[in-house]
C-alpha cells in the first residue's frame, strides 16, 4: 500500500473515531440509544464505504486491505453499540431498575 493511501486511511479512521465519540455523547441518559449505532453505521455506508470502494477500484487497495479497513470501521459500530448498552445498564442500575 502506498504511503499516501495509508495516510488517507488514517484520516478516515480518525474521522470514524470522532463520529463514534459524537454519537456516544448524544446517548439518551435513560437508554434507547440503539438508533445512534444504526445512524453511525449509515454514516460509514454513505461516506466511508464508497471512498474505500473507489480506492479498491483504482487499484490503490487490494481486496483484503479494503475488507480489513471496512471491518475495522464496522467494529467501531459494534463498540459504540456495546458502550450504549453499558451506559443504559448503568442508568438502570442507578435508578434501581
Amino acid at each position: 500500500m502506498e504511503e499516501n493511501v495509508q495516510k488517507e486511511l488514517e484520516a478516515l479512521k480518525g474521522m470514524v473515531l470522532r463520529w463514534k465519540k459524537s454519537y456516544l455523547g448524544w446517548a439518551p441518559p435513560d437508554g434507547g440509544g440503539e438508533f445512534l449505532a444504526r445512524e453511525f453505521s449509515e454514516e460509514i455506508e454513505t461516506h466511508v464505504y464508497p471512498y474505500v470502494r473507489r480506492l479498491y477500484e483504482c487499484n490503490h487497495l487490494s481486496g483484503s486491505e479494503a475488507k480489513e479497513f471496512l471491518d475495522l470501521c464496522y467494529s467501531e459500530v459494534e463498540d459504540l453499540r456495546d458502550a450504549l448498552r453499558e451506559a443504559e445498564g448503568k442508568e438502570l442500575h442507578t435508578r434501581g431498575g
